[in-house]
This record gives C-alpha cells, structure tokens and sequence, in this order.
C-alpha cells in the first residue's frame, strides 16, 4: 500500500466514521471533528517497514505483534505507535516505565528513538533487558512499528 493509500484511507476513516465521544455515539460535525482532532494520520514507508520486520525478529522473544497476538515478556506491541505510554491494562509495567509515561504521554519517533536506543537510559529501572537498537536500524524498527499501528 502507498504511502499516499494509507494516509488516504486513514483519513478517509476519520471523515466518514460517525464519532463516539465519551462512550456516546453522535452524528454532530462539531463533537466528531474534536474527538477526532488528536489522532494522527499515520504514514507508512513500505519498504523500510519491511526491513523493520526484519529487524523486529530479535525482539519477538518479548513481544508480540499481529491478529492474535497477545502479551508476552513485554507488552503487545500492536497499536504501539502514537499510544499513550504504558496503557496496556493487561500488563504489568515497571514503576520506571509508569513513571515515564506520566512525563511522555505517547509513543512518537522521538522518543521511541531515545528508548529503543537504550531502553535501561530512557527508562530507570526497566524490566526490559535489551541493550538497544543499532541507529543503522532504527528508521526501519519505528516504521514498522508504525506498520502495525495502522
């Protein structure tokens, strides 16, 4: 899929959905277009998703992506990209990551970029024993990570 078809029919699912504010269901323009203000429209490269996928195979011993998947060692990782920090009510995160998520809110390029790269730096006192991901890879991790945000 083009980079231009993913943001087209994301996009395209945020104008056409009807919107759910606050548990309710509305059809008023005014509450659908705040309550759909915040998401992103997320673009894919895919052939560096592809590569990502790649790369991701050293981190499914933990974590676990795709229909079915489930908690692991670490956290479903599906959904991951522009997701609030340590929100998955299923697992049981370190203090450390609680308390960075409290500073952080979502997950974004950024700050992806400064935990996969030294995930024990970003996050005192993280359960997660990986020593990081090589900055040679690291486009290619986030994008697919992204990938399966979609």
């Amino acid at each position: 899929m083009s980079k231009f078809l993913s943001t087209l029919i994301v996009a395209g699912l945020l104008a056409s959905s009807t919107a759910v504010v606050a548990g309710t269901e509305t059809t008023d323009t005014t509450e659908a277009t705040e309550a759909t203000t915040e998401a992103v429209a997320i673009v894919v490269d895919e052939a560096l998703a592809l590569k990502g996928k790649k790369v991701f195979k050293k981190c499914k011993a933990c974590h676990k992506v795709g229909e079915g998947a489930k908690n692991g060692v670490g956290p479903l990782l599906n959904g991951i990209y522009g997701a609030e920090m340590a929100a998955n009510a299923d697992f049981k995160y370190s203090k450390g990551m609680k308390a960075r998520a409290e500073e952080s809110a979502t997950w974004t390029d950024e700050n992806m970029r400064e935990f996969l790269t030294s995930p024990k730096k970003y996050v005192t006192k993280t359960k997660m024993s990986f020593k990081g991901v090589k900055e040679k890879d690291m486009d290619a991790i986030i994008e697919f990570l992204k990938s399966v945000s979609m």
